[in-house]
């Protein structure tokens, strides 16, 4: 135990030699490098930045976060470009299916949602999941920023609350018990879907029925005009 922190202390201090000189653009590159393959302690690298400057918080959370989704553009190329038999070849063909449907029902959020989680998420796989389904650049993008954006945010909140420690004891804690938060936080997105498609069906009722009181309205006006217009018979000889 104590030769594994010693190879994690060593390691952590090569990429802290590496990263200051660097500024805000080390979360950046970190981020990216993170994201495209490499796989890097990104949360303890975020957390000692705000660790070290409270100050600039938002910004090391918005360099962090643009460096994680401009970063998986690497695995959007792959995965547009004939990424369905590697995807197959990493995953179940029953899991295969699970991810093509929910990328064709909700793309976004498919994508979103697990930019959110902490390792040990496979957010690749979710990555390469919305390229094979030729998800829009743009809406890849801004899925990813915005799910790592609250994932860093919610980070930064609690290094600057709790300190740098807590970087460590998340990531035990997620590691694990990581299959029961996974649980809850499907059941709490699919009660938010939920509720948001109840709540346009109310709207897109409440509508239709304005709309056929207004054709209502509308019908009764001309037929008054109508009554009104017509000429009477003239009885009299």
């Amino acid at each position: 135990m104590k030769t594994i922190q010693h190879i994690l202390a060593k390691y952590t201090a090569f990429l802290w030699a590496i990263l200051q000189p660097l500024g805000s653009w080390g979360v950046f590159a970190i981020a990216a490098l993170d994201s495209a393959a490499v796989g890097l302690p990104l949360d303890v690298v975020v957390g000692g930045y705000i660790a070290q400057n409270h100050a600039r918080l938002l910004l090391y959370v918005l360099m962090a976060a643009s460096g994680s989704s401009l970063g998986s553009l690497v695995i959007y190329a792959i995965g547009y470009k004939g990424g369905e038999e590697l995807l197959r070849k990493r995953v179940s063909a029953e899991r295969f299916e699970k991810l093509h449907s929910a990328f064709e029902r909700h793309p976004f959020w498919s994508l979103m949602f697990p930019a959110m989680l902490p390792p040990p998420t496979p957010f690749k796989i979710f990555a390469l999941g919305a390229a094979v389904a030729e998800m829009s650049i743009s809406h890849f993008l801004l899925a990813i920023f915005l799910g790592r954006t609250v994932r860093f945010l919610l980070l930064g909140i609690l290094v600057v609350r709790f300190g740098p420690g807590v970087v460590h004891t998340l990531r035990i804690f997620f590691s694990h018990h990581f299959h029961w938060i996974l649980i809850a936080a499907v059941v709490a997105l699919a009660a938010w879907l939920l509720l948001r498609k109840l709540r346009r069906r109310r709207s897109q009722t409440a509508v239709e029925v304005d709309n056929a009181a207004e054709r209502g309205k509308t019908f009764t006006t001309e037929d008054i005009e109508v009554h009104r217009g017509t000429p009477q018979r003239n009885t009299g000889q």
